[in-house]
């Protein structure tokens, strides 16, 4: 399943070759997006490698803006003789075939790329330290991350940065506090070097240029959130997983993984209809969670899985609410999952929180007649997006 879409001649411009696990405040790159559009136009790519999908987004600097070029999905299924919308496990070679084909397919025209690094293959955690320099943080965070890294610290990458807090300096009467013996929270996220690895060699083989990697999670928000100062939570539905992160003034919280996703909603219908997965998949994207007049066998099969899905979010979510007092008011869905006929409105039913779709396209410029199938397409594109406009910021 493959589709394109193009707008305009993109300027090239290559870069040397940087590689990094990129993470820093979403919040600050959402401020910076007004005033770094200042040099010549150049253009970015950012690459969403999923289980089951290869999503690509060329975004240009332009006047100011960040104009949409063009994007792209394709379907990873059928480069390990599986059916579309399956999942994968495709080795390099495999990916770089992939990733190749839809960049020519969708008329890429820049080498400056970015890529995220799927929430499975990573490990993000809060913990909080002593108010230390950052030369000393530096050297007790490997120590520390040791207690939440469930393997050898030599086998990842580590980055990390310091949560800020908005009342970090004034007491409740606004008044300066002492902040000598105060703790700070520590965002880490870590990345086995294999993962590291295996995307280093896709990239050299699709020949991209000044490469930096990302954990998805920290794109979606890049793409999805405005200054939002509330609490909320991001819900990010996969093919095999659905990813959950709660979300403070733009900073991760927390996150979560639940071991199901579209797929699984697939693979149900497959054996409840005796029909290929194929089939199956067609079927759950023209009715989902809908009536059928009169006959529910495709919704009943359907819920036992979003049901499960929906039991393990609220569990999360109250557990947050109870540790913290806090509310989690609404929740922002995104992934092609997400996209299934009658969710959102089960979101609501299940969830008791606003319920909005990711908007990423609403980021950039496009023709506004394209407004109405861009904001359908939106919550699939929140991770290229978010990879794009950040690497638009950084070169």
């Amino acid at each position: 399943m493959l589709y394109t879409f193009r707008l305009s001649e993109p300027i090239i411009c290559t870069h040397i070759i940087r590689i990094n696990i990129f993470m820093e405040n979403p919040l600050k790159n959402l401020s910076k997006l007004t005033d770094f559009f200042k040099s010549k136009e150049i253009s970015a790519i950012g690459i969403d490698i999923g289980s089951s999908f290869i999503k690509v987004v060329q975004l240009k600097k332009k006047g100011g803006k960040a104009i949409l070029e063009t994007y792209g999905e394709l379907a990873l299924g059928p480069y390990a003789d599986l059916a579309v919308g399956q999942m994968t496990n495709l080795s390099a070679e495999k990916l770089a075939e992939a990733i190749a084909d839809i960049l020519k397919e969708s008329n890429i025209t820049t080498k400056n790329a970015a890529l995220s690094i799927p929430f499975s293959a990573s490990l993000v955690s809060m913990i909080q330290l002593p108010k230390l320099s950052e030369g000393q943080l530096d050297s007790i965070i490997p120590i520390e991350a040791r207690k939440y890294i469930p393997v050898p610290i030599g086998e990842v990458s580590i980055d990390w940065w310091v949560v800020p807090h908005p009342d970090e300096y004034e007491g409740a009467d606004g008044e300066p506090v002492d902040i000598k013996n105060q703790k700070i929270d520590v965002l880490i996220a870590a990345i086995h070097s294999e993962t590291v690895s295996k995307y280093q060699d896709v990239v050299n083989r699709v020949q991209l240029e000044n490469i930096f990697f990302e954990i998805e999670m920290f794109s979606t928000i890049r793409s999805t959130f405005g200054h939002d100062m509330k609490l909320v939570m991001v819900l990010d539905m996969g093919a095999g997983t659905t990813k959950l992160s709660i979300v403070e003034y733009g900073v991760v919280k927390s996150s979560h993984s639940v071991g199901r996703g579209s797929q699984d909603i697939t693979l149900s219908l497959s054996k409840s209809l005796g029909v290929s997965m194929e089939e199956a998949e067609k079927i759950k994207r023209e009715h989902g969670l809908l009536e059928q007049n009169g006959n529910n066998q495709i919704k009943e099969t359907i819920s036992l899985s979003t049901d499960y899905i929906f039991s393990e979010i609220n569990r999360v979510l109250l557990n947050y609410e109870r540790k913290f007092s806090k509310t989690i008011g609404k929740v922002v869905l995104t992934g092609g999952g997400v996209l299934l006929p009658g969710f959102r409105d089960k979101a609501k039913e299940m969830l008791k929180a606003e319920i909005v779709y990711g908007d990423p396209f609403s980021k950039v410029e496009a023709p506004a007649f394209l407004e109405g199938l861009l904001k359908e397409a939106g919550p699939e594109f929140a991770v290229a997006i978010g990879l794009a406009l950040r690497k638009l910021q950084d070169v």
